[in-house]
């Protein structure tokens, strides 16, 4: 079972190293600096890494820069389309930054 999931899209940015944070509600801003957690899909929840909770802390939708945009690997405009279009009536998020410490090995 995995414990927190991305939509997949944005797999390819997790495991590259250029998306570095997440922007969550406040049904899971539970996580804790040094938790360990299994990253699924969204889509069809398949593992694709671990990471390690590095900081959580509270963020209001009108104080996102273009610092968080880039840690997510997009634009501020982007960004908050895409944090709209998840919660659409949220004000109040939880940026939580993460580093991957293993990646699933595909063979095939």
């Amino acid at each position: 079972m995995n414990d927190i999931t991305f939509y997949q899209r944005f797999e390819a940015d997790i495991l590259a190293g250029r998306k570095t944070i997440t922007i969550r509600d406040k049904s899971e801003s539970h996580f804790k600096p040094g938790d360990i957690l299994r990253v699924g899909r969204f889509e069809d929840n398949q593992y694709f890494c671990t990471i390690e909770v590095l900081s959580v802390s509270p963020i209001a939708f009108n104080e996102l820069t273009d610092e968080h945009a880039k840690q997510e690997n997009m634009g501020l405009d982007e960004l908050k389309e895409v944090i709209r279009g998840i919660y659409p009536k949220e004000d109040l998020f939880y940026l939580i930054k993460f580093k991957i410490i293993y990646e699933e090995m595909s063979y095939g």
